[in-house]
């Protein structure tokens, strides 16, 4: 049968550990990591819906600012943003008795939110697929594997038998994040089983194409012309190595009068280009002294593996991220350094080292 295709996350001693934490629990908080995306906030509001189904209290707390383009979402302005409203996010975490830790392996992804989590007397579950989980729950339900933290979620609803009995709002939340997760399901995105997932989805009444649009089709005017500013002037296309480079400083934001998640799918643009099989998007944060460095790679070229070794980070093969504490130029020349390091997998055929001077 094609329901075959779902993996069960949850073995009959999970299965009983599930229903000792949730089962009793009256307070429950939903969490995502900091800086929350598609997924991180499909997962959550789905949750928060099935929660809700259970007569549970349930409230949802991000770190930080969800992107514009996200807040379309059912119960989204729900959401309590703890660096807004941190009294409140501090009060909800010690009253909690359950906590869900969405689509985040460790407390430091939620970054200045972190002690909220590390204080709460609460247990908490994990839901999650990035890699090398940290061991901070009760209960961890991990899969590097899977495409999205949603995908996750909704095979976790079928095996506890709860998915016949969502709505469309909740099935419009899981949809969104593996949407976004692997963007619109160009990478990441070849298990079968997720295309059951999504059938299942658009019997609930998910209407796809309108979910495409106020994701993708949903941005500024300025946004448009700082999407061409920076592949006209900042794009540094290295097609000696198949990679390219592209900076966004907080000037250019101010120029540009950016907002939150208008850089969401810049790093992607390069690969459109004939050949090319890494990304990088190094940003200035607009409230810390560091650089946002996300990578996206095609085929087998792990820009995981790159992110571990020079951006403090990690992730999956085609989609990663990291962070540095130095100036934009200084990030330039590494990403450089960490490009010629990866020549041969970029080319696939041995390379001559490179001397760096600078």
């Amino acid at each position: 049968m094609t329901e075959s295709l779902l993996k069960e996350y949850l073995d009959e001693a999970q299965l009983e550990q599930w229903h000792q934490l949730v089962d009793p629990a009256a307070h429950i908080v939903l969490t995502g990591h900091a800086g929350p995306d598609g997924d991180a906030l499909g997962a959550a509001l789905a949750m928060y819906h099935y929660l809700k189904m259970l007569g549970k209290d349930v409230r949802v707390v991000m770190p930080n600012l969800y992107p514009d383009f996200l807040a379309w979402l059912p119960e989204a302005n729900r959401i309590i943003l703890a660096h807004a409203r941190p009294d409140e996010a501090q009060a909800l975490m010690q009253e909690a008795d359950l906590v869900f830790c969405l689509d985040y392996n460790a407390p430091n992804r939620l970054e200045e939110a972190a002690p909220l989590l590390l204080q709460s007397p609460a247990r908490r579950i994990m839901i999650d697929h990035h890699l090398k989980p940290e061991r901070f729950c009760q209960l961890a339900i991990s899969d590097a594997r899977a495409s999205s933290t949603c995908e996750i979620v909704f095979s976790l609803l079928w095996q506890l038998g709860a998915f016949s009995q969502l709505g469309r709002e909740a099935a419009t939340c899981l949809y969104c994040g593996m949407m976004t997760d692997t963007g619109a399901f160009t990478y990441n995105s070849s298990n079968p089983a997720l295309y059951f997932m999504i059938a299942q989805l658009l019997l609930k009444g998910v209407d796809k194409d309108r979910i495409y649009r106020r994701v993708y089709h949903n941005y500024s005017e300025k946004r448009m012309r700082l999407m061409g500013y920076l592949l006209y002037e900042k794009m540094e296309y290295l097609g000696h190595r198949r990679a390219a480079i592209i900076t966004l400083t907080r000037d250019e934001m101010t120029r540009f009068a950016f907002r939150k998640g208008d850089a969401e799918g810049f790093v992607n643009l390069p690969l459109e280009i004939k050949g090319t099989r890494l990304s990088v998007s190094l940003r200035e944060d607009t409230e810390k002294a560091l650089i946002r460095v996300s990578l996206r790679s095609t085929d087998t070229f792990p820009c995981n593996r790159m992110a571990e070794k020079y951006f403090n980070g990690g992730g999956h093969l085609n989609a990663s991220g990291g962070s540095l504490q130095m100036s934009m130029e200084e990030a330039v020349k590494l990403t450089r350094r960490a490009i010629d390091d990866f020549a041969e997998m970029l080319l696939g055929h041995p390379v001559a080292p490179v001397q760096h001077n600078e």
